[in-house]
């Protein structure tokens, strides 16, 4: 919402001194967003005048149609000579005013205007359009002032554009639909600087008459519960829109289209009131309020033909729909150049429809935007009474008598406030009589208990918690307070912000991270460190993505937890892995050019339970009770946390030193490994084995166990998942469950030896399937105390070792804690862990 504050002081008396920083900071401590406040004066530099075109000469022979321009700018170029311009817009004729800036000026942005040779002639300062000044969005043509602006040539054009004024921008929140209008912001800095504001959605108007201004029936009392009209005849269509009105509907970014069009635009912005103006002879037969029929056509103004669904509303006459209801109006209807009768037509819609309708056709316009946030439903009468006076005086033409209004709005609830609350929930003093001048101050009306037992017997008169309570009733134009904690934060508000303490709660004593949060920290920095770069991706999938990863029927992961109310109908699920949604952030990274890529995720799974049911209703007025809550959580879905981790492309890059190492299962394998180090799992306690098990690849897949339970999975992707998804070949990925994984135990402090070790490799000759991990176990239990470490460094087959052999290195580290070990005591050891394997394994020396 951008609005001058020309326009908010007729409305509301402010301080004639008032700094651009004061006003920005009074309407932040109300709680508005401010995108800017921008002072017009300071954002053009230099000589901007007023110009008035004489002779225009079209240029050929170019790309785009140029136009070389002799205009007179009095003696602001120091001759008194018209002035050459070079300009593409082709919105103007001889004998125009228009806005130009001659050279040495500056416009916003920091573009600089100098004379210079273009398309073949000498351009000397430029015609300008809002765009190019900061007026507003449009740049489809240059600003040409209205014939009864009173400038001449060479004055100073920044008080005829609105380039003398100030020019607020807000960020208005759903709940804030009040402040999208001038009424609204200018209520809102009454508030804050205590000056008397004149509401103008309060002036008195005619109602509705028992002959209507135009037959009109509203089927649906729901979708929309009021609707008024009332009818303009003989507009003159040649009536210009008035100078300010166009400048203010420009600052706005709004554009001007014509005179009624243009007054539905401005009383808008004003009231907050969006209205639409019918040609009145273009309509045939009664109108109808109604939902629409599924599948019916409407070409809105846009020109996009729209099929429409059951639950938009939709304006029609005996040809059918004419106009999207509170959203866009229709071709058949509308306001044309030669429109001398005007029905306007302001109603009340219902926000919710509103909204879906404006997401379901992506027609975001002003008057959606609007009604999405709530708009005050005593407005239409007042709205109307203001566009009639504005069309008439400014176009001619002759009101009608007749008043449309069918009203059936509901009255507001009042809501019980005990008149201690605020001071209970927000920690500040608030005594009764300030709530009650607070409240009025937002427009409420305010009775006491007392009051409202003397009206109603039947009502209550005293709070919950024993104390007086205040019966509040919320104005028509703030649909959003509706619980006592809406008028909580009003009184918070409006008494100040900064007049809260802020008071920092006491910490807890503890001890710091949890077990989980350490072990989470521990895990991400040691993949980290590995090379590993952490992602965050959305954890939502489609119901295809079962069958992408080529999971089995009978899968557990294909039960999925179904979103209510899903971002993207695409993606409804939450996911039960992360591979998934992991997979396609690496299929977006390699799209963007990236090769060489290692990426892993810490996050939540979701498993439903079955049979779980619904979660009981809870209010916000209490906590919930121990059963109340454990009812609720057992509803919700299991959530382990896993971590996964996904490479392609090159895991060891290339370069001068020699050629890259591509990434493979085994990298998948090792950075499960990795993980359950940094969890503090001793190796020892972790096992790898083949398995198979979708997604991977059934010959190159591992099941990661710890202490016999498997934990999670690693290894090389299927060639038909990696084909699906269109991934590098020998993709590889790895996923465990943190969760599953037990507590680290507490490791004491090594003993470290100061004697040198002994270092011997073995060479063993198994079955291909023995898995290197049971060798290695074997190794570890046969060689006794003096064994310090183990490592694989080699696997090797062929046809020598035999069919269905292979052979795995080992290097064994020997050390004694107390002595230097002999020879003979090294090899004793090896020999005795050889003799292990052989024993558990058939394992026999290569070359033996």
């Amino acid at each position: 919402m951008r609005v001058s504050l020309s326009w908010l002081r007729e409305h509301v008396q402010l301080p004639a001194d008032l700094a651009p920083g004061d006003l920005e900071q009074a309407l932040v401590d109300l709680g508005l967003e401010v995108e800017s406040v921008v002072d017009l004066r300071d954002t053009v530099t230099g000589s901007l005048v007023v110009g008035q075109v004489l002779e225009i000469e079209e240029l050929t022979g170019f790309k785009k149609p140029i136009r070389f321009c002799r205009v007179d700018v009095g003696t602001a170029n120091g001759t008194g000579e018209p002035q050459e311009i070079v300009c593409g817009a082709r919105n103007f004729a001889p004998g125009d005013r228009v806005v130009v800036i001659l050279p040495g000026g500056v416009l916003p942005g920091g573009f600089a205007i100098g004379a210079r040779k273009t398309y073949g002639r000498n351009s000397h300062g430029m015609i300008c359009s809002a765009m190019e000044l900061g007026l507003g969005d449009d740049h489809s043509g240059i600003i040409v002032l209205p014939a009864d602006t009173p400038a001449r040539p060479g004055d100073d054009a920044r008080s005829v554009v609105g380039l003398d004024d100030v020019v607020v921008e807000v960020e208005i929140t759903p709940d804030r639909g009040y402040a999208m209008s001038v009424r609204g912001i200018a209520r809102e800095l009454s508030h804050s600087f205590g000056v008397p504001f004149g509401d103008p959605g309060l002036v008195p108007a005619p109602v509705g008459t028992d002959q209507p201004a135009y037959p009109v029936e509203v089927q649906d009392t729901v979708g929309c519960d009021r609707f008024a009209a009332r009818m303009v005849r003989g507009v003159d269509p040649t009536a210009p829109t008035p100078g300010w009105m166009q400048q203010r509907l420009t600052v706005a970014g709004i554009r001007s289209i014509s005179l009624p069009v243009d007054i539905t635009n401005y009383v808008m912005l004003e009231l907050g009131q969006p209205m639409h103006a019918f040609d009145a002879d273009r309509l045939t037969g009664p109108l109808v309020v109604r939902r629409a029929t599924a599948g019916e056509k409407l070409t809105t103004l846009d020109g996009v033909t729209r099929e429409l669904v059951a639950e938009d509303m939709v304006i029609c006459d005996d040809s059918g729909p004419i106009s999207l209801a509170a959203v866009m109006g229709g071709e058949t209807s509308e306001v044309v150049a030669g429109t001398v009768n005007v029905l306007f037509e302001a109603a009340h819609w219902d926000p919710v429809m509103v909204g879906r309708t404006a997401r379901r056709h992506k027609l975001f316009s002003e008057a959606a935007k609007r009604w999405e946030r709530g708009v005050d439903p005593a407005l239409p009468l007042v709205a109307i009474e203001r566009a009639v006076h504005l069309l008439t005086t400014h176009g001619g033409g002759t009101a009608g008598a007749e008043i449309l209004d069918l009203d059936h709005v509901r009255p507001r609830t009042p809501v019980s406030l005990p008149a201690d609350l605020p001071t209970r929930r927000i920690g500040v003093a608030y005594p009764p009589d300030r709530v009650v001048a607070l409240l009025e101050a937002v427009g409420c009306t305010v009775t006491t208990g007392a009051d409202r037992l003397a009206e109603d017997p039947g009502s209550v008169g005293v709070a919950a918690g024993g104390g007086t309570a205040l019966v509040v009733t919320p104005p028509s134009w703030r649909p959003d307070l509706t619980d006592p904690a809406d008028l909580v934060e009003e009184v918070a508000r409006l008494d100040g912000y900064n007049e809260v303490p802020s008071v920092l709660p006491t910490a807890p004593p503890g001890r710091g991270l949890t077990a989980s949060q350490r072990r989470h920290r521990s895990v991400a920095r040691a993949l980290a460190e590995q090379g590993h770069v952490e992602v965050l991706a959305y954890p939502f999938v489609s119901p295809e993505l079962p069958d992408l990863l080529g999971l089995p029927a009978d899968d557990p992961r294909r039960s999925a937890v179904r979103l209510a109310n899903p971002l993207a109908d695409t993606e409804p699920l939450m996911r039960t892995s992360l591979l998934g949604p992991l997979l396609g952030v690496l299929k977006r990274n390699l799209g963007r050019g990236q090769r060489d890529l290692a990426l892993y995720e810490i996050g939540t799974v979701f498993h439903p339970r079955p049979g779980a049911g619904t979660p009981p209703a809870m209010g916000v007025d209490r906590r919930p009770t121990d059963a109340e809550f454990a009812a609720a959580d057992a509803t919700v879905p299991d959530q382990p946390r896993h971590v996964a981790v996904v490479l392609a492309g090159d895991i060891d890059p290339a370069g001068w030193w020699g050629a890259g190492r591509p990434a493979g299962w085994a990298d998948a394998v090792e950075a499960a490994r990795v993980v359950l180090a940094a969890a503090g799992l001793a190796a020892e306690r972790v096992g790898v084995r083949s398995a198979a098990y979708a997604p991977w690849h059934p010959g190159r897949c591992a099941e990661v166990l710890v202490d016999g339970e498997v934990v999670g999975h690693a290894g090389e992707l299927h060639p038909a998942v990696v084909s699906t998804l269109e991934l590098p070949r020998r993709t590889s990925a790895m996923e465990l469950n943190l969760d599953a994984v037990p507590a680290a135990a507490t490791v004491p402090a090594p003993d470290i030896s100061g004697f040198p070790p002994a270092l011997i490799d073995v060479a063993l000759v198994v079955d291909a399937d023995t898995p290197a991990a049971d060798v290695q176990r074997a190794l570890v239990d046969g060689a006794g105390d003096l064994l310090e470490s183990v490592r694989l460094f080699d696997v090797y087959a062929s046809a020598q070792l035999g069919e269905g052999r292979k052979s795995l290195a080992y290097k064994l580290t020997f050390r004694a804690p107390d002595r230097t070990l002999t020879v003979e005591e090294a090899v004793a050891a090896r020999d005795a862990a050889v003799a292990e394997a052989a024993s558990r394994l058939g394992a026999t020396l290569r070359g033996a």
